[in-house]
């Protein structure tokens, strides 16, 4: 997992200093605490704090509620590793508890964080009280050849925390500049690994989708290392980004609900909270852009989205996320006029021009090196490029030098640049328009 070193936010979610402080029913504290010591056999009370994410002194006051009940005591010695720290373990009463716990739920491991109070973090480290300059932006995407108008319909965009439709032609960078945005964010956020609603649990720390960030740590204490200066329920991480395509689903924008073990995982927008939400290649999906952008429309005018249970009972959650939409279609193919209206910004990503053309190249040879050669370049523009009416895009350039390498590693000769290469190139650039016998 890719951890990267930062200070914390200002915004960070309180520390816990009492039990009531989670926030969380003591039955479901006490059946988590004893279903992630069955399944993770931990003894220590510094184990068990870490696999439940509280405090050393919430945890062990937690074990001493559960020492009374009966259901966990003492093993007598202190532990073998520690001369510091008394091992535990479930007494039969706890490991039977744990065992009917677990069929309710197969969740164990950090402790939840009610949805209010999520909500509430939420709104401190909400993606619309991030302020984009232009310096930030153009660095985040320095790696691309954009027009020069580009960053000007960008910023406001991005800087709005609206949603955003980027259209044009394939090719030419619109998933790059999607990324781009994302990374133009720049700061994090506190994650927690679940929220709880009505007795369950939904996980939501996703590691594909979150970035752990790491935080200094001066004090060798390990009791000190314990006490976190925030609510230990929580990661911080990178401002997210979900990125979607053509396998987006309708049902991937609800709750995932496991049957076998009976365990809720937070849809793809709730996980996206505070970050960038990318649906690529729209259009592209087995449902119809316009049934898409439907499930969108209350939660992006609301800002909250509606959330269901088995049981039916509905719910709402924070939708705090930067959507952008990308797409090779015409924006009035795809959505009617209301649909339109409520995507707050459309920005059209078009092919460049010869001149930018020739800057991509020059660019991409630099870094493949392969050495530019001024006679087939001109072949390219007076010969090559009439017969698709001058239409260039971005991805021409690494498509046709990727394949001129190619073809000298199989010819044994060194990468160079030749018409006759070119030539080569190009049959795999475009595939002619031809009857095939059958």
């Amino acid at each position: 997992m890719n951890v990267q070193t930062a200070e914390p936010n200002s915004f960070a979610p309180p520390m816990l200093r009492r039990l009531e402080d989670t926030g969380l029913p003591m039955v479901m504290m006490r059946d988590i605490l004893l279903k992630t010591t069955f399944r993770k056999n931990v003894e220590r009370v510094s184990e068990i704090a870490a696999a439940i994410c509280l405090p050393m002194p919430l945890t062990q006051a937690l074990i001493d509620t559960l020492r009374e009940m009966g259901l966990m005591q003492a093993m007598g010695t202190m532990h073998a590793t520690s001369s510091s720290e008394m091992g535990y373990q479930l007494t039969d009463a706890g490991k039977a508890r744990a065992l009917d716990a677990l069929s309710q739920s197969e969740y164990y491991g950090a402790m939840p964080v009610p949805l209010e109070a999520y909500k509430d973090q939420t709104k401190r480290q909400s993606v619309k009280n991030v302020r984009i300059t232009r310096e930030a932006l153009n660095a985040s995407m320095g790696h691309l050849i954009l027009p020069p108008d580009l960053i000007n319909q960008l910023g406001p965009a991005v800087s709005s925390g609206r949603s955003v439709l980027m259209y044009g032609p394939p090719g030419n960078g619109k998933s790059s500049i999607a990324e781009g945005i994302r990374a133009a964010l720049g700061d994090t956020i506190y994650v927690p690994h679940a929220i709880s609603y009505a007795g369950q649990v939904i996980t939501l720390f996703d590691p594909i989708v979150h970035t752990p960030v790491a935080q200094p740590q001066a004090e060798t204490n390990s009791l000190r290392r314990q006490s976190a200066r925030f609510d230990t329920r929580y990661i911080l991480c990178k401002r997210p980004t979900v990125m979607t395509g053509g396998e987006l689903t309708l049902s991937m924008l609800d709750l995932n609900y496991n049957k076998t073990s009976r365990t809720y995982q937070a849809s793809l927008q709730l996980k996206s909270t505070g970050g960038v939400f990318i649906v690529d290649d729209l259009g592209r999906q087995e449902e119809a852009p316009q049934a898409l952008i439907n499930r969108w429309i209350v939660p992006m005018e609301a800002q909250y989205d509606i959330l269901a249970l088995q049981s039916g009972e509905k719910f709402e959650v924070p939708f705090d996320t930067l959507v952008v939409f990308s797409t090779n279609f015409h924006p009035n193919d795809l959505f009617d006029g209301a649909a339109l209206r409520r995507i707050f910004f459309k920005v059209k990503i078009d092919g460049p021009t010869q001149a930018e053309f020739l800057k991509i190249f020059a660019m991409v040879a630099k870094k493949k090196n392969v050495p530019l050669d001024e006679p087939s370049l001109l072949h390219l523009l007076k010969k090559k490029y009439p017969t698709v009416d001058n239409l260039y895009a971005n991805y021409h350039a690494p498509f046709l030098l990727d394949q001129i390498i190619a073809i000298c590693e199989f010819e044994g000769i060194p990468p160079q640049m030749r018409p006759d290469l070119l030539d080569r190139a190009w049959e795999n650039l475009f595939v002619k328009q031809e009857m095939i016998a059958h």
